[in-house]
Formats: structure tokens, C-alpha cells, sequence
């Protein structure tokens, strides 16, 4: 592992080159890159789970780190490594200050393998929305995690809003035994009458605050044709937010679905006695990893926050995004999206021209200094500093 201090976006790539030939590794059958976006307290977790993911999922992994946005003076701190803590591919852990967090992307584009697809995960509370965020806009897949927000429901309904074939969210991803256990038990039941079978009723017993638990039920909803909806059981539910399934079928038949407490689930179907199957709570991981294995997009996902949410005709949407560019400094200053995908401008003569620094000499200079000539290129961070430095030399 090499650390890089105050570096350039050229001195990782140089480095990440230096370490393949030093080390004697050579990375040409990656599967994918997998960029992560994290916050500072949950770095290791997301490394954890990012090497698990990469173990089974070759890839070359990049997380950013945006720290101090309002720094003045932009700095770029990076780990590279090639087979270590991160796994046996390549790794490259960047931390970024100031205003180079907004543009994490003139860092990471030069680092992503050639001719493979890129996925990025957030492993903090998800974006308003995708099309802000340009290491989201690079992305062939996109995974969020509602759970991490605030408000659970209400992050769905924003993923609803800006979604885009090829987005996915982890608590969808975390209902998929329930999903899996819940097909199989009806089609044990088809097997028995050789006949399909129709649901025409049921609900989930559980958290109604869990989005898992009404992304199971948006996705029986958009399959069975009929309402399922999400009531408070009796227990607590576990880290799934689902206590219990039960579906009303025809010919006076009902099959539930019953969290054990131990790790499974208990079935209980109509002339058969009850039954166990493996329910385990999977490790983030092996979330990632299951993500990781299809790179199109995800229409039962699409369907069930359909019918969650009540948006229509997402799945209809185009997968490409336009950048759409935003300052939290300043956002009233930031573009707006022509649509509720994020569009874009409505043109590309909407869109204001970059400003560059009315600065004879080089621009490491300026963001050494963290002081432009020009006040329109000069944040209000900047200002103060300039101002407390005026004063100390009075």
C-alpha cells in the first residue's frame, strides 16, 4: 500500500501503474469498477463490504471520500493499493477536500477500467437526486440505500421520483429470501393442483415504516393484481422490518409465511405439514455481491416501488442521465432539471459556460492558495479567508 499526501488525480494513476508492475499483478479480467461513495464514519464498513463483494465480483474498486466540502484550499488524499486489505484486485481509497468533493469525478474517470461497466453504490443517505451527482451519472447501475435516510418512506418516494432503468435499492435487495420463499411456496401449491394458482389477497405482517417490508408488498401487489398492504403485527419484526406473509388464495386456500426468530422461516400451506427454510440476515456484502451480478435493469424492482409509491411508466424511462450540476454552496446558483428525472438543462445552450480564473501562471497555484482574482469565482468560504488574512497582515 502506498499513501499519497496532498496529491494529484496523475499521481494516482502513476501510482496504481507503478504498483502492478512492482507487485506483479496485472488486473485485465476485472468484471467491472465499482465506485463507492461513503462518508467518513462508515469507511470501514464499506470496505468491508466492498472487499467481500469484490472476492466473488472481480473489479477494480474506488471509494471517495468527500470531506469538508467548505475547506477553501481543494486537497486530494489517496491510498492505492494492489492485493492487501482490500482484496487481491486493485484499490484506490481517495479523500477529498474542499471544493474537489463537488468534482470527484475528474479523479475517478481516469481510474476506471477501460471497456468495463461501472457501478456505484452510496453507502450514506441517498442522493435527492442521481443526476446531481456526476459519479452517478457515469454509472451503467446505480445502488442506494433508503434505509440510511432519515425517512424511510419518504426516500422511496425520491427514488420513485428520479428513478432511471439500471438504479436499485439495497432494501430491495434485502427482501429477496422473502421474495425467493414466497414464489416456491406457490408454486409447491400449483405443483399439488397442476393448475396456476391466484392470489387474491394477503398482507404483510411487520414494520410499516420498513421499506423492505412494503417493497414485498408492492411486488405481490404488481404480481397477484390485488391490494396487499403492510399492518403491525403482533411482534416486533427483525432487521427485515417483516414479522409475517400471509396470502389469501382461491379455492379457500391461505399460505403464511412466518420469521422463526432463528434464522428461518416457518411455511405453513394447505395439506402439507409446516416446513423450515433457511431466513438468514445477510451481511452487507453479500448485498453488494448479489448487485453485482446483473448490470441491467431491475423491472420487479421498478414494478413494486410503482406500487408503493404510485408512480407509473418508470420502467419506460430513459436510462441515460445528463449531469445536472448543483452547489450546496450555492443552490440557488445550481441548475434545475428540466423533468423530474433529471433531465437537465432543457438545452445545451441553457447551460452556463464554465468560468475559468483571470490568473496569469498555473492553477496549482491558485488552489495551493485557495484565492482567485476574479470575485465570481470566489466562494463564500473563500471570502472570509481572504478577509482574516487582510486583517492579520494589518
Amino acid at each position: 500500500m502506498t499513501t499519497l499526501w496532498d496529491t494529484t488525480g496523475s499521481a494516482v494513476v502513476k501510482e496504481l501503474a507503478v504498483q502492478r508492475r512492482t507487485g506483479g499483478a496485472v488486473m485485465s479480467g476485472v468484471a467491472l469498477t465499482l465506485v463507492v461513495v461513503a462518508d467518513e464514519s462508515r469507511v470501514t464498513e464499506a470496505e468491508q463490504a466492498a472487499t467481500a463483494a469484490a472476492e466473488v465480483h472481480p473489479c477494480r474498486l474506488l471509494i471517495v471520500v468527500r470531506r469538508q466540502i467548505e475547506a477553501p484550499v481543494p486537497r486530494l488524499d489517496a491510498e492505492v493499493l494492489v492485493g492487501g486489505r482490500l482484496g487481491p484486485g486493485e484499490a484506490v481509497v481517495m479523500r477529498m477536500y474542499g471544493r474537489l468533493g463537488l468534482h470527484a469525478e475528474s479523479v475517478v474517470l481516469p481510474l476506471l477500467a477501460a471497456d468495463a461497466p461501472v457501478v456505484t453504490w452510496w453507502h450514506e443517505a441517498p442522493p435527492d437526486q442521481i443526476a446531481r451527482d456526476p459519479l452517478g451519472v457515469i454509472a451503467d447501475r446505480r445502488i442506494t440505500d433508503a434505509s440510511m435516510a432519515a425517512d424511510p418512506m419518504a426516500a422511496l418516494r425520491v427514488r420513485a421520483e428520479d428513478y432511471a432503468p439500471g438504479d436499485t435499492d439495497l432494501t430491495w435487495t434485502r427482501s429477496t429470501p422473502w421474495r425467493a420463499t414466497l414464489a416456491s411456496t406457490l408454486d409447491s401449491v400449483s405443483g399439488r393442483r397442476g393448475e396456476p394458482v391466484r392470489v387474491q389477497g394477503g398482507q404483510v405482517e411487520g414494520d410499516p415504516e420498513s421499506a423492505t417490508a412494503q417493497l414485498v408488498a408492492g411486488w405481490l401487489a404488481s404480481r397477484c393484481g390485488c391490494a396487499i398492504p403492510v399492518v403491525l403485527g403482533s411482534r416486533a419484526p427483525g432487521a427485515s422490518g417483516i414479522d409475517s406473509v400471509l396470502l389469501r388464495l382461491d379455492q379457500d386456500e391461505e399460505v403464511r409465511l412466518q420469521d422463526d426468530r432463528k434464522g428461518g422461516a416457518v411455511i405453513d400451506q394447505p395439506f402439507r405439514p409446516e416446513s423450515v427454510v433457511a431466513l438468514p440476515d445477510r451481511s452487507l456484502g453479500e448485498l453488494i455481491g448479489e448487485e453485482l451480478r446483473r448490470l441491467d435493469s431491475d423491472e420487479p424492482y421498478s414494478e413494486a416501488l410503482e406500487a408503493v409509491t404510485g408512480a407509473v411508466g418508470l420502467s419506460e424511462r430513459a436510462a441515460c442521465r445528463d449531469h445536472v450540476w448543483f452547489d450546496p454552496m450555492r443552490p440557488e446558483q445550481s441548475e434545475e432539471p428540466a423533468d423530474g428525472n433529471g433531465g437537465g438543462p432543457r438545452s445545451a445552450a441553457d447551460a452556463p459556460a464554465p468560468t475559468v480564473p483571470d490568473v496569469p501562471g498555473d492553477t496549482d497555484e491558485i488552489a495551493l492558495s485557495g484565492e482567485h482574482d476574479s470575485p465570481a469565482d470566489d466562494s463564500d468560504e473563500q471570502q472570509a479567508v481572504q478577509a482574516a488574512e487582510e486583517a492579520g497582515t494589518r
